[in-house]
C-alpha cells in the first residue's frame, strides 16, 4: 500500500507565483470580486472535526466587506438546520469560495468568525426586503483567487451546457424517495412557488 507521501510524489512543486499569491487581508480585488459575487460556499467543521459546506446567495454583493479584514455573511431564512452556525459555536474557523457568473476565477477566504445580532450591527443588511436572521463577521486571515481550470473544465457558465431539468427525477419525488414517505409531495413548480415566498 503506498503512503500518502508515495502519492503526493507525483506532483510537481507549486511555483512562486502559486504560494506568493495568498495574502492576509482583503485588497481592491478582492473586494471587488466579492461585489459582483451572487454566491458563495461556506465551509465550517464541528468540534470534532466533521466538515460541513453550505451554499449562500442574494444579490450581487450580499456578503458585505466592512473593511480588508472583516466581512460579514448575513444568514436568510432555509431550512433552519443551523449546522454552520452551530459549528462556528465550537470551532470558530471557516472559509469562503465566492463565484461571480461568467467568470472563471474564484475567490477563496479563510478566517475566524463571530456570530452577530443584526442589531448589534452599523450595517443595514437588508435583502429581499427582511432583515438577516443573524450575521457571521469573518475576520479574515488568508484570501486568494483559485486558478480558473476547474471551472474552464467543468464548462460551468458555458449555457450550451445547462442540464435540462426534466433530465432528473423531479424533486418532491427524491424527497418522498429520500425520507420514505408514504404520500407524495407537492410538484416541482409548487416547491419552487412555496420557496420563492421565503426568499
Amino acid at each position: 500500500m503506498d503512503t500518502v507521501e508515495d502519492v503526493l510524489a507525483g506532483y510537481r512543486a507549486p511555483g512562486g507565483l502559486v504560494l506568493d499569491k495568498v495574502i492576509d487581508h482583503l485588497d481592491r480585488h478582492c473586494r471587488e470580486f466579492i461585489a459582483h459575487s451572487p454566491f458563495a460556499t461556506l465551509a465550517t467543521a464541528d468540534a470534532e472535526g466533521w466538515p460541513d459546506i453550505s451554499p449562500r446567495g442574494g444579490d450581487p454583493g450580499f456578503v458585505h466587506v466592512l473593511d480588508e479584514h472583516r466581512l460579514l455573511l448575513p444568514d436568510r431564512p432555509g431550512n433552519n438546520r443551523v449546522d454552520s452556525l452551530r459549528n462556528v459555536a465550537t470551532n470558530p474557523r471557516a472559509a469562503l469560495m465566492f463565484l461571480v457568473p461568467g467568470i472563471e476565477q474564484t475567490l477563496r477566504v479563510y478566517g475566524t468568525t463571530t456570530l452577530l445580532r443584526p442589531e448589534d450591527l452599523d450595517v443595514d443588511l437588508t435583502e429581499f426586503g427582511r432583515a438577516p436572521l443573524s450575521v457571521l463577521q469573518v475576520t479574515v486571515h488568508k484570501a486568494y483567487f483559485q486558478c480558473p481550470k476547474s471551472v474552464m473544465r467543468s464548462g460551468l457558465w458555458d449555457p450550451s451546457r445547462q442540464v435540462d431539468k426534466t433530465a432528473l427525477t423531479p424533486f418532491g419525488r427524491v424527497l418522498k424517495d429520500h425520507c420514505a414517505l408514504e404520500t407524495d409531495l407537492p410538484d416541482d413548480a409548487t416547491i419552487r412557488a412555496d420557496l420563492a415566498q421565503e426568499l
